[in-house]
């Protein structure tokens, strides 16, 4: 037995194990690819559109003017459906035989974007699509979530779900609609909204961070109280005398010079009021914060490992705490985009679900600010897709187009967000032992 045991081979096959890399394959990216190459088909041959489409790629205002695209309907939609069943082909051979097992963003992006040219040059036949309308209203509607989804991605990273961002949204306008009519200042406005949105944040962290009270429940009690408190206040004092306390002045439009007279890019991105260049600098901020700062690396610590973080010298409900309330404070700028810039006054529920949107970007964008605002950028181009094809009459139901935007988020959400990991400690209240 001795003899047995401690012969060369054995010991050699218990000393030495051998390492090998499992490779995890992901096939959900090639099975929704295959589905939507096989609408495309049957939309292409099936349901074929005679005519020609038009897309039109600059205003009135442009400087520079680019002549229409005209593509050929029926044509273009059958070489596009014959690219999208070959992308999905390669699709599986990346899962298959590809060294990470997954299909690549690029190959991603490519069929995303042709599944979107396909479907527009198909619904668009005999008529003309304003493209830089369509983008614009797009940014529009997208704002909102992009704040949302930039205070969700802040508040997570450190550990508290953050499920209130529809009642910071609210409050946040509610209170830039009183404040902005009340100063005849838009800034002033701008400035109560972030103070409201920080007071629902303190709620939450209250509640979830010293008295350890489920964070979900918190954030969904926080919204129904601000929807309450806001619908009962516009009912009984709001419209009672708007012209005191619900006409706010809005934001003008600033036009950046030189960049606003870029074809297509100028009028979407450089034409827009100082709400959505604060925007811009949010996402380069918080992308920046959270990755290439010290700051950044303590809350990533607190939310991933709240424990080893305390045993180095973080205070780790005081981080919590006041990164909340900065995700507050991010999220009821959204909030005052509505009454300062888009709406001009403050409306019952206003907000339409908005919060859980950017709750669901902050999701599908993998707690990561940029992915965050693509993903809301998708959810407010599925808003205004029915906007722009009720305009030219398109032949799909406007009840499907109705229901378009949260079909996207639950597909994107549960069909196309794979196997991601959420920040460890998120949803997860920190008792010092």
């Amino acid at each position: 037995m001795s003899s047995t045991l401690s012969s060369p081979a054995l010991a050699g096959a218990t000393t030495s194990p051998v390492h090998e890399k499992v490779i995890v394959r992901d096939w959900k990216f090639p099975v929704a690819l295959d589905f939507f190459a096989l609408v495309a088909l049957i939309i292409a041959f099936a349901i074929p559109r005679a005519g020609v489409s038009a897309f039109r790629l600059s205003t009135d205002s442009d400087v520079l003017k680019l002549a229409p695209v005209m593509m050929p309907t029926t044509s273009t939609v059958i070489v596009v459906a014959i690219l999208l069943t070959v992308l999905a082909v390669l699709s599986h051979w990346f899962v298959l035989r590809g060294k990470v097992g997954r299909t690549p963003l690029w190959l991603t992006a490519v069929f995303a974007i042709l599944v979107l040219f396909a479907f527009l040059t198909w619904a668009a036949s005999g008529h003309t699509i304003q493209v830089p309308g369509l983008l614009i209203g797009t940014l529009t509607l997208s704002v909102p979530l992009i704040f949302g989804a930039l205070g969700g991605v802040i508040s997570e990273r450190v550990g508290v779900v953050n499920v209130a961002i529809e009642g910071q949204l609210l409050f946040g306008a509610f209170s830039a609609a009183i404040v902005g009519t009340v100063t005849h200042s838009p800034f002033a406005g701008l400035i109560a909204a972030v103070i409201a949105g920080v007071l629902v944040s303190f709620v939450l962290a209250a509640f979830s961070i010293k008295y350890i009270v489920d964070q979900v429940i918190v954030g969904v009690v926080l919204n129904v109280l601000v929807t309450g408190l806001t619908s009962f206040f516009y009912a009984k004092v709001l419209t009672v005398d708007a012209a005191t306390l619900n006409s706010p002045e809005r934001f003008a439009a600033i036009d950046i010079p030189v960049l606003s007279q870029i074809p297509l890019i100028g009028p979407v991105l450089f034409r827009q009021t100082i709400i959505v260049y604060v925007m811009y600098i949010a996402i380069f901020a918080v992308w920046f914060g959270l990755f290439k700062t010290r700051w950044g690396l303590r809350v990533r610590a607190v939310g991933e490992h709240p424990t080893a973080a305390d045993t180095v010298g973080i205070n780790v409900k005081r981080t919590r705490f006041w990164t909340v309330s900065l995700a507050g404070a991010i999220a009821g700028i959204g909030g005052a985009y509505y009454t300062l810039d888009v709406v001009g006054s403050f409306n019952k529920e206003m907000t339409n679900g908005a919060g859980f949107i950017a709750l669901a970007a902050v999701i599908f964008g993998r707690w990561d600010p940029i992915r965050a605002t693509l993903a809301g950028l998708l959810f407010g181009f599925a808003t205004n897709l029915q906007n722009a094809l009720s305009i030219i009459g398109s032949p799909v139901p406007s009840e499907f187009m109705l229901m378009l935007p949260y079909v996207v988020t639950i597909f994107a959400v549960a069909g196309l967000v794979g196997r991601v990991r959420a920040p460890a400690a998120s949803g997860k209240p920190y008792i010092k032992s």
